[in-house]
């Protein structure tokens, strides 16, 4: 009995080594357009979302966290590769064809397959149309979803079959017929592959286009949050399909070596949408433009509940899920972004990033620790201390001219090694972000999102 007994336990033991040693999964979860403030654990009051909430309880909560741009395709191009999109090009959004992202541009799809994980993509890409910009040509081994931008929440068989339309929902190349609310949709093929390479480390990307227009939420879920706002019921609805993701994990046993980070490409832009406290909104370069709510998930690897206040980057999602992974951070074009584990961990000195820059089209700006300072073409500067004031309202920029120098000069120097933009996007979007920027500089003021 004692022989058994001891190899019972040797076994034990050794399944326990094996467990520890296999390479974490990555989940990466990213929300559309998503409002700074519309989350239960970020203050919002009228929207609920438990499952994010108690992933925020046992997550490190980012509370200065950044995406790379105040608009969708660039903001996913710096995700993607981990590295500030303008040295490649890509500043625009929409990119239209045969424009997409640089395909010599390693994506962190691709760094993790080669580190032996499946791969995957649900939802929303938005970086290239054409075959050589494809998902499935870009790392990932399986994509159901949607090439372009934004599209309806539910199939429209004479639109969604159309012969290459790049808003219809593909599986691997060719448009599929559906049911029902896509973001219902997205987390079933979700927790499906999930299910088929459990066995294995995956790299699940669950790109949502939840809540990004228009505004079309599943009735059920207007119904539990007892209003007829769609806005609210699209994040609801992706918070309810969050927890059956987390369930999913939970009954495969996997919750305890997968890490899962949750954030949204940028700031909310819908009347609906909150952004409170910060200033500004989707499109400018206030904190509300390209500051979003950012989790990280990993049980006994980061502390639960912690908040981490240091400036931080979609970037870094590349640099620490790579590492996680058992991959190197050197590559052939150098990663802008950090590996946060030691940082989050008190175990490396100082703070990942001084600063972070920014730059879209005629707008850019950047954050200097608690200053920011904005540039738009032929409208002049913002300068801002965010530590008093938050929602950039106090333009500081002709009473501070010294600090203002100093970031302008941060600012050149961090463009001399930066491309042109491929593409822009026209003058109407440049003269609503003029507006937008011109309107703040003077007032304080950018009416519904301040």
């Amino acid at each position: 009995m004692k022989k058994i007994t001891t190899a019972v336990a040797c076994f034990s033991t050794i399944a326990s080594i094996s467990a520890q040693d296999k390479k974490p999964n990555v989940l990466l979860i990213l929300a559309d357009d998503l409002g700074y403030n519309d989350l239960g654990y970020q203050g919002s009051k009228h929207i609920k979302t438990p499952h994010l909430d108690k992933l925020a309880a046992q997550s490190v909560r980012f509370t200065d966290a950044h995406v790379t741009s105040p608009v969708c395709s660039p903001s996913r191009a710096g995700l993607m590769t981990g590295r500030y999109q303008q040295r490649f090009g890509h500043e625009g959004n929409c990119p239209r064809r045969p424009d997409g992202m640089d395909v010599n541009e390693k994506t962190m799809a691709q760094a993790l397959k080669k580190q032996g994980y499946k791969t995957a993509l649900f939802g929303k890409w938005h970086l290239g149309d054409e075959k050589h910009q494809y998902p499935n040509v870009r790392g990932f081994d399986e994509f159901w979803g949607l090439r372009e931008g934004s599209r309806n929440y539910f199939f429209n068989k004479k639109s969604d079959l159309k012969k290459d339309n790049p808003k219809a929902i593909e599986h691997n190349g060719k448009a599929v017929e559906w049911s029902g609310h896509l973001t219902d949709r997205l987390t079933d093929k979700t927790i499906e592959y999930i299910d088929a390479n459990k066995e294995n480390p995956f790299f699940i990307f669950l790109s949502y286009t939840a809540p990004h227009g228009p505004l079309q939420s599943a009735k059920e879920d207007l119904k539990a949050l007892g209003t007829k706002d769609n806005y609210a019921g699209l994040v609801y609805g992706m918070d309810r399909n969050i927890g059956r993701v987390i369930k999913n994990l939970e009954d495969n046993k996997l919750m305890d070596n997968t890490i899962i980070w949750f954030l949204s490409d940028n700031g909310g832009t819908v009347k609906q949408a909150s952004n409170l406290p910060l200033g500004g909104k989707k499109g400018t370069e206030f904190e509300g433009g390209h500051r979003v709510p950012m989790l990280m998930y990993w049980k006994g690897k980061v502390p639960a509940g912690k908040d981490y206040d240091e400036l931080v980057s979609s970037m870094d999602i590349y640099a620490t899920s790579v590492k996680a992974a058992g991959g190197t951070l050197k590559q052939e074009r150098p990663l802008d972004g950090k590996d946060l584990t030691p940082f989050i961990n008190n175990e490396a000195k100082g703070i990942p990033h001084k600063a972070l820059y920014f730059r879209k089209l005629e707008c850019a700006s950047l954050r200097y620790g608690d200053w920011k300072m904005i540039r738009v073409d032929k409208l002049g500067y913002g300068l801002y201390d965010l530590k008093k004031d938050i929602g950039e309202n106090k333009n500081l920029a002709k009473e501070m001219p010294e600090k203002l120098a100093e970031m302008k000069a941060m600012l050149k120097k961090w463009e001399q090694d930066k491309m042109k933009p491929l593409w822009s996007e026209g003058v109407k979007w440049e003269k609503v972000r003029h507006k937008d920027h011109k309107i703040k500089f003077e007032t304080g003021v950018l009416p519904g999102f301040n």
